[in-house]
């Protein structure tokens, strides 16, 4: 009897434990740099989790741009990078959301932080490549993430629709999302 507790527990949470695993480093890498043009992906820093699930720099950015692993505690499979000049915005987002602030609360916090000039942010335009798409997309045979979807933005502090001329209403072309506030962006995807 023992043994079959023992075995259908194991059965259970083996594919929970197993996929909260995070990749091996050089897989972590492979998979962070995907939404980058292939010229920028050698150079690019790339944070990446530990077995501790500790979110670590893997390899220092070199060229201005800095890449988040996919996390293996999340639902989904999502990698990002952003110029590096958006990292203060990005870490605090980070601590703040492994402090327990949830939700808008993260931006109220960010928002109110930038406008005292405690938080940093870019004074020149700062682009953001991502891909999201289903947990376990990922390839690690062919480096690829074929079913997740790329969308790309420029982080623009301050922007609005008249400083821009862009819509804030989603479309096809570019528009611009919360326009005049600190993470104002262009947002760009080429399947809207």
């Amino acid at each position: 009897m023992r043994t079959l507790v023992c075995c259908l527990t194991i059965a259970v949470f083996a594919p929970v434990l197993s996929a909260q695993a995070p990749l091996p480093e050089a897989q972590q890498i492979v998979a962070a740099v995907l939404p980058l043009p292939a010229a920028m992906r050698d150079g690019a820093g790339v944070m990446g989790y530990r077995a501790s699930g500790r979110l670590e720099v893997l390899r220092p950015a070199r060229n201005g741009m800095q890449c988040l692993a996919d996390d293996p505690k999340d639902d989904n499979f999502h990698v990002a990078c952003y110029a590096t000049s958006m990292e203060p915005f990005m870490a605090r987002g980070r601590e703040l959301r492994a402090s327990g602030t949830s939700g808008t609360q993260v931006d109220t916090v960010r928002f109110a932080e930038v406008r005292s000039g405690r938080l940093k942010m870019p004074t020149a335009p700062a682009s953001l490549y991502s891909m999201s798409g289903p947990k376990g997309d990922f390839d690690p045979a062919t480096g690829t993430a074929p079913k997740s979807r790329a969308l790309y933005v420029l982080y623009m502090p301050g922007a609005t629709t008249a400083t821009t001329g862009m819509s804030s209403v989603p479309g096809k072309g570019p528009w611009i999302m919360y326009p005049g506030t600190p993470k104002a962006h262009m947002m760009l995807s080429p399947d809207m």
